[in-house]
């Protein structure tokens, strides 16, 4: 987003970009969604491909509560919340923050939170050749909280399962209570 984008965006909600409170806005504003878009010039082979070790390890590898801030692609405000990551290793591990750096690779983009779910996953399961991929983001749109029905303690929560947390009952019910939505 350029400067001048900005400067007829403030224009044509009625406000004067000469304004003293607005001066330094749109280069502010185009710098702010550099940053929030940055995922489109990453590559998320290159983020995981240079964290990946070999590891006497076949176990349940889980991470929680990264934190997500996106953008929805409808209505262009923020969804933001957290994502549980687990995985099945078969012998090869990823270095624990590349699973961050995954997630704001493919948030940092206009999104639908679904896609991004199942984007992370995807992503996981293939260069380790993991048995099993679980993905369960929670997230709060302010295009619901803000606009429309402005419903603000709504959360939503998408999961994407691959491998053995799709076909293995109990998989997926240890990856679920271990994350903290399932009590047995």
């Amino acid at each position: 987003m350029t400067e001048e984008i900005v400067k007829k965006i403030i224009e044509s909600v009625g406000e004067d970009p000469s304004r003293e409170g607005l001066l330094g806005t749109p280069g502010r504003v185009a710098r702010a969604w550099g940053h929030l878009m940055q995922g489109y010039a990453q590559d998320p082979g290159e983020i995981l491909g240079k964290a990946i070790f070999s590891e006497d390890c076949d176990q349940m590898v889980i991470v929680r509560n990264i934190e997500v801030y996106s953008m929805c692609e409808h209505h262009m405000l923020p969804f933001f919340g957290k994502c549980h990551i687990g995985y099945i290793a078969r012998g090869r591990v990823y270095g624990v923050s590349k699973l961050a750096r995954l997630v704001d690779c493919f948030s940092r983009r206009l999104q639908l939170q679904e896609r991004l779910t199942r984007q992370v996953a995807e992503s996981l399961m293939g260069p380790i050749a993991a048995e099993g991929v679980g993905v369960v983001i929670e997230a709060q749109h302010l295009c619901m909280m803000m606009r429309g029905v402005s419903k603000q303690n709504s959360v939503m929560v998408t999961s994407s399962m691959l491998g053995s947390f799709r076909g293995e009952p109990a998989a997926r019910a240890e990856f679920l209570r271990l994350i903290g939505n399932r009590k047995e």
